[in-house]
């Protein structure tokens, strides 16, 4: 990841919080106060983002110390000290809930996506993540899905050619033949940039692959589908499967034989895991 908008993303969500300073902390605690404290799982999971917990810290308190006990894409069970901080207490208690917040959501999106890619395994299939994140928090979550096991689809729309239902649309009120603007595409771009056109038909799939797309992806196919696609693409191309994607039915979808499955819930549904802060008390 990238430190600088890492930092970029911590420093907004402090200013968020607290834009004129903790005015409870500066009230009630002395200024020279000191604080221990131990990050603990609260349920069992895979851990994502200490890294950027820790960060938190540095950013408030450039003093503190952090501890880190367990790494990132580690899992974890209920009672496991995850890290320790040692730093001003009003610094620790400043940068709390940011801190939690940030690693909480990470880890909630590791231990779905670990659940995603167990539920395809002995298959071939890699279970990717979408554009479908939290606006800003897009380079922390992907890290978190890789950190699950799961890879990432394309970052943003400059990264890679996907054209999707409402390209399609748009080209069948011009009057455009899909596979001639495929054909028009490949010849405008850059021969390292890759090509993939979503269909949500089985009759769309010859022309598709047979204008040259690097891949394909069936759009709420049901597993008859899938396996039917796949026999038609013949390896022509990668297949992608989406749509109507869930742990009850990715083991199925992934056994039909697609390369990839992309799932927008390992982001835009993940609930964040339960993790605790917890002050030493002499």
């Amino acid at each position: 990841m990238n430190p600088d908008v890492v930092d970029d993303i911590i420093r907004r969500a402090l200013e968020e919080d607290a834009p004129w300073g903790d005015i409870t902390s500066e009230a009630f605690l002395p200024e020279s106060a000191v604080a221990q404290a131990s990050l603990v799982a609260r349920e069992p999971g895979v851990l994502s983002g200490i890294g950027v917990f820790s960060r938190v810290f540095e950013l408030v308190d450039a003093g503190a110390a952090i501890e880190v006990l367990v790494e990132d894409g580690a899992v974890f069970e209920p009672g496991d000290v995850l890290a320790r901080v040692d730093g001003s207490a009003r610094g620790v208690l400043r940068a709390e809930r940011i801190a939690l917040n940030l690693c909480q959501r990470m880890s909630g999106i590791a231990t779905l996506t670990a659940s995603y890619v167990q539920s395809v395994a002995g298959t071939s299939a890699r279970i990717v993540d979408t554009r479908k994140t939290t606006p800003g928090l897009r380079m922390l979550e992907r890290k978190a899905v890789r950190d699950g096991g799961g890879h990432n689809h394309r970052y943003s729309l400059s990264d890679a050619v996907l054209a999707k239902d409402n390209h399609l649309a748009i080209l069948q009120q011009a009057g455009i033949p899909l596979e001639d603007a495929i054909r028009a595409a490949r010849q405008r771009l850059g021969h390292t940039t890759h090509l993939e056109v979503e269909v949500d038909r089985i009759d769309q799939i010859e022309a598709v692959v047979a204008a040259g797309v690097d891949t394909i992806m069936l759009d709420n196919f049901t597993p008859a589908q899938l396996r039917e696609g796949i026999a038609i693409v013949a390896g022509r191309a990668l297949v992608e499967a989406s749509g109507g994607v869930n742990l009850a039915t990715v083991g199925e979808i992934a056994r039909c034989g697609v390369d990839v499955i992309s799932v927008g819930a390992l982001t835009h549904s993940v609930r964040a895991l339960d993790l605790g802060l917890d002050m030493a008390i002499s």
